[in-house]
């Protein structure tokens, strides 16, 4: 018998993944109103979702709502104590946005710094988006 034992070769080792950058931020004003929301709410939810939809006079608008559950593709971002979900597709759009929370004599309401917009309808309720080039 031949005690000759094969001596499988070692992988080398995978280089680790670079670190997903956070897709959004909150400012202090936003997560407090988030927070209140949240305990606001009249059922249990888990934070709130973030989107983008097509629509309005320059194309497309954010939609914020309450979010019940995490869907297995949903971008979590946790910000000052508080959750925001993405939807997956609107990741791209939200690159490098903080969200803000202005309240002023006649409205309130969360207002995106969006470095991924390139123009916004004159009533302020759409905006024009390019998605985040991938070298970002």
């Amino acid at each position: 018998m031949n005690d000759m034992t094969s001596a499988s070769p070692t992988p080398a080792a995978k280089p680790k993944p670079r670190p997903r950058p956070q897709v959004m931020k909150l400012t202090e004003a936003a997560a407090q109103r988030i927070t209140e929301l949240t305990k606001r709410a009249d059922s249990e939810i888990v934070g709130l979702r973030v989107g983008i939809k097509n629509g309005g006079c320059a194309g497309q608008s954010y939609t914020v709502e309450y979010a019940h559950e995490i869907r297995p593709t949903d971008e979590v971002v946790e910000d000052r104590g508080v959750k925001i979900l993405i939807d997956p597709k609107a990741v791209l759009f939200l690159l490098g946005t903080e969200m803000d929370y202005k309240v002023e004599k006649l409205s309130a309401q969360f207002i995106f710094n969006n470095p991924n917009q390139t123009a916004a309808c004159g009533c302020g309720e759409s905006v024009q988006l390019e998605p985040a080039s991938e070298a970002s």
